[in-house]
């Protein structure tokens, strides 16, 4: 069976799946998946060198912001 953003299984009741990818270089992008739903990625055009951060509502799920901290240039 196919699981919540590719996961290897189900989350339990309450609780939300996620998967955060790093990336490797300029090779494979990082990407952020909460809830089968891709927040950040390569093909958004919403990912940065550095930290990539999406904040998320713990209770609802709702996306709130998405950012980049670009930690090499200061």
């Amino acid at each position: 069976p196919r699981h919540k953003c590719g996961n290897q299984k189900s989350c339990p009741q309450n609780y939300f799946a996620f998967k955060i990818i790093s990336g490797a270089a300029n090779v494979v992008g990082p990407s952020i998946c909460f809830e089968d739903l891709v927040l950040m990625s390569s093909v958004k055009n919403n990912i940065g060198r550095g930290l990539n951060i999406a904040l998320v509502n713990g209770t609802t799920g709702q996306l709130l912001k998405t950012n980049t901290f670009d930690m090499y240039s200061g």
